[in-house]
């Protein structure tokens, strides 16, 4: 079940916060940068897995400590100078895959921003569409916050 709403996504109450990053990504930008100062362990850890693993977008890493909210970071695109944009086939496989691991771990609530529709980003009806083919049949609550209110808690209605 997918629900828009309008808030500070850090402030989330879900059991996991998903957004995109690039592989490499320093997270500097955007909402990745607000996760980066709230986690900076996650950062850290990200990258250090980028080096070991080298992943191809479309792939998820997830991090988490115990008591902590769960942090998946959704790979949109390759890393590199500038970061480039939101690749719409990694994009929609990271969906897919969010899905799936949602199922296997089952999680309780997701929460995620306009996932690729940032800097020089993807059409954000063309993500919605991509969310809701992927990601509205799960049975949890997704929670996408279309409107980024810095400070403010979300109006999640669960």
């Amino acid at each position: 079940m997918l629900y828009e709403v309008e808030g500070d996504l850090t402030l989330s109450r879900a059991q996991v916060i998903a957004h995109g990053v690039a592989v490499g990504d320093p997270m500097v930008r955007g909402v990745a940068r607000k996760l980066h100062r709230k986690f900076p362990a996650m950062v850290e850890a990200y990258n250090d897995w980028c080096e070991e693993q080298s992943p191809e977008p479309g792939k998820i890493w997830l991090w988490s400590e115990p008591g902590r909210v769960s942090i998946a970071n959704l790979i949109t695109h390759a890393g590199g100078e500038g970061m480039g944009r939101a690749d719409k086939i990694a994009t929609n496989r990271c969906f897919k895959a969010l899905a799936l691991l949602a199922r296997e771990r089952r999680f309780k609530s997701i929460a995620m921003p306009k996932v690729g529709t940032g800097h020089h980003g993807l059409d954000w009806r063309s993500v919605l569409g991509m969310m809701d083919s992927q990601l509205g049949s799960l049975t949890l609550p997704v929670f996408i916050y279309s409107v980024e209110l810095d400070g403010q808690v979300g109006s999640e209605p669960f």
